[in-house]
C-alpha cells in the first residue's frame, strides 16, 4: 500500500509541476465566487461558504502536507524525496523554451 501511495504523490507532483511550468501559482487555486461569497441558501449545509481567508489557510496547511512552498511550488527536497527531478531539469521547461 506504501508503494502505491508514493506513486499516487509522484503523479499529483508531476501534474503540479507541469502547471507551475505553465504559470500556475497560489494565485490560481482558487474557488468560484459564489462558493467563497454566497452562503448556501437552503438544506443540510444552509449558511454555510468558504471565505477567501478561510481557503487562504487551507491552502497553507494543504501546501504544507503536499511539500511544496508558499506559492503552491513542489520543493526540491520534495521532488528529491519521490525521486523526481528537480525545478529546472526536464519536467520544468519554460514556455517558449
Amino acid at each position: 500500500m506504501e508503494e502505491l501511495e508514493r506513486v499516487g504523490e509522484r503523479i499529483v507532483n508531476q501534474e503540479r509541476l507541469f502547471n507551475v511550468r505553465e504559470g500556475v501559482r497560489r494565485k490560481d487555486d482558487v474557488l468560484p465566487w459564489r462558493i467563497m461569497h454566497e452562503p448556501i441558501p437552503e438544506g443540510g449545509s444552509a449558511g454555510m461558504h468558504c471565505p477567501p481567508d478561510e481557503l487562504g489557510r487551507m491552502l497553507d496547511e494543504y501546501y504544507r502536507l503536499r511539500g511544496w512552498d508558499a506559492d503552491g511550488v513542489p520543493t526540491r527536497e520534495r521532488l528529491a524525496a519521490l525521486g523526481l527531478p528537480s525545478r529546472g531539469e526536464s519536467l520544468i521547461v519554460a514556455p517558449g523554451s
